[in-house]
């Protein structure tokens, strides 16, 4: 893991404290590109978010920012006012190819990927083709067949499922590897994790389908709960604040509600502003 700092050739202040892997910013290696920060559509919100394409585009990595407020560098001589620290992590492109190739399912025929994986909003998403992980991976979330020595795909909702459904049981794994608690969210209102001792096999299939769902589409999400055989969880009762018991009321309050208030005036009709009447 190596910390650097990025700095653009806008300006020497226009910088950037990150932390990445030595695979991601590898400047050795004989491909043509280097290194780049690329806006591409998020594939879970749909929204703009910030990746890291690797020297010659061979691997893909997304850049997540921790901030806090009034918080900058110090590097070398100067004060860098950007205060955020960014951290690299690796991601399977074909989380970022899914929503291009799902776009086009109504369709029901083959098309060639260069004819799918086409944005005006992220033109520079075609750099994914370049990623040969990607590529490579389509067999899993679409049907291939090949004609006049080129691949054509079509989506295929199944085959996704499974797909995320083996990411799911990958993250189990490493889960348990790793000795990660799990499971706090869904088993106390208190959300305190549980031991993973404690931890069941449904925990950690719910656990680790957060940690999916953050790269696909809610209804995705969904759906992928129902193929794991997972019920949906609405939030418990228990979660939600205690009701206020009502105060017992005193004798003289017990007394006056059962006066008899017909033909009284509210108290709040004496402060109220009296209305002008117009003369003729």
């Amino acid at each position: 893991m190596t910390t650097k700092k990025k700095r653009s050739a806008q300006t020497d202040n226009d910088s950037w404290v990150v932390i990445a892997p030595d695979s991601a910013l590898n400047t050795d290696r004989s491909e043509d590109s280097d290194p780049s920060f690329i806006k591409l559509k998020n594939p879970a919100t749909g929204s703009s978010s910030l990746y890291l394409f690797s020297r010659g585009d061979v691997s893909v990595y997304e850049v997540k920012a921790f901030s806090e407020d009034f918080r900058s560098w110090f590097i070398g001589q100067t004060v860098q006012r950007d205060g955020r620290l960014l951290y690299v992590t690796s991601i399977d492109p074909l989380f970022l190819l899914l929503p291009y190739i799902s776009s086009v399912a109504t369709e029901g025929k083959f098309q060639p990927v260069k004819q799918i994986v086409m944005d005006e909003d992220y033109p520079e998403c075609t750099r994914l083709l370049q990623c040969k992980q990607g590529l490579d991976s389509l067999h899993h979330v679409a049907d291939e067949k090949e004609g006049g020595g080129q691949k054509f795909h079509r989506y295929n909702h199944e085959k996704t499922l499974e797909w995320l459904k083996k990411k799911v049981q990958q993250t189990v794994s490493a889960l348990k590897k790793s000795n990660i608690s799990v499971g706090g969210g869904v088993k106390s209102s208190t959300f305190v994790r549980v031991k993973q001792e404690d931890a069941t096999e449904e925990d950690y299939l719910r656990y680790a389908h957060g940690l999916i769902s953050e790269y696909i589409t809610e209804d995705l999400s969904k759906d992928l709960l129902k193929y794991l055989q997972l019920p949906e969880i609405s939030s418990p009762k228990e979660t939600e604040p205690p009701s206020k018991p009502p105060k017992k009321m005193t004798a003289a309050q017990k007394s006056l509600a059962k006066v008899d208030k017909t033909g009284m005036k509210s108290l709040a009709t004496f402060f109220s502003p009296k209305v002008k009447q117009e003369k003729n």
